[in-house]
């Protein structure tokens, strides 16, 4: 690993320690050190309509308050049977303030009665970094899979229980140890990306 990769901070834009345990895990692969939010700093509101905004809404507001190169990130489950559903509302899916269990819950029961070619699904996520100055980079990650008839594990976060990657050996997230799952997540994906072209730009 070469000197320069450790230069790389980015102050975190989440406060969710599942979220942000992951990051750190993911971007201490290539390097990247990343530092908390600071304390003080109000949840930032999700008002935009795609993940880009969100993220970005996040991260230059962290970047704001911080002074330092703020990472953001925003992830949507898409499912085919439902259009698209919960998309880029997949965190509040079962209403402001829901529960992992909750937006799981509410997602199995749309699916009731589907079958496993109905199941489809991809989890995407987008990873974006902003600088003091306003300029930012990003990068997306994206995984297909399919949507479990039932919870099955207990690792993980949000809707890890009931996606299975089809890059994976029939597991959901939820049963896999962390290593496992970085190995090939959307949000592992989104995250290396971004810590590349953070790395081509600084030279």
């Amino acid at each position: 690993m070469s000197g320069e990769r450790h230069d790389l901070t980015l102050v975190l834009a989440s406060a969710n320690p599942d979220k942000s345990r992951e990051i750190r895990d993911i971007l201490a692969a290539d390097g990247v050190r990343v530092l908390s939010r600071p304390a003080g700093v109000p949840d930032v509101e999700e008002t935009g309509t795609t993940l880009v905004e969100n993220a970005r809404l996040k991260a230059r507001a962290i970047a704001r308050a911080s002074g330092r190169v703020a990472v953001a990130d925003d992830t949507g489950l898409e499912v085919d049977a439902l259009d698209g559903a919960p998309g880029v509302y997949a965190a509040r899916y079962a209403g402001e303030g829901a529960t992992y269990d909750d937006n799981v819950a509410k997602l199995l029961g749309a699916l009731a009665g589907k079958g496993a070619e109905e199941r489809g699904a991809r989890f995407l996520t987008v990873a974006l970094v902003s600088f003091p100055d306003g300029t930012e980079l990003f990068a997306e990650g994206v995984v297909r899979g399919r949507i479990a008839e039932a919870r099955r594990g207990t690792s993980g976060f949000g809707y890890d229980s009931v996606f299975v990657p089809e890059e994976g050996d029939g597991r959901t997230f939820a049963e896999m140890q962390p290593e496992e799952k970085n190995a090939l997540s959307h949000r592992a994906r989104a995250f290396h990306a971004l810590a590349m072209r953070l790395r081509d730009a600084s030279g």
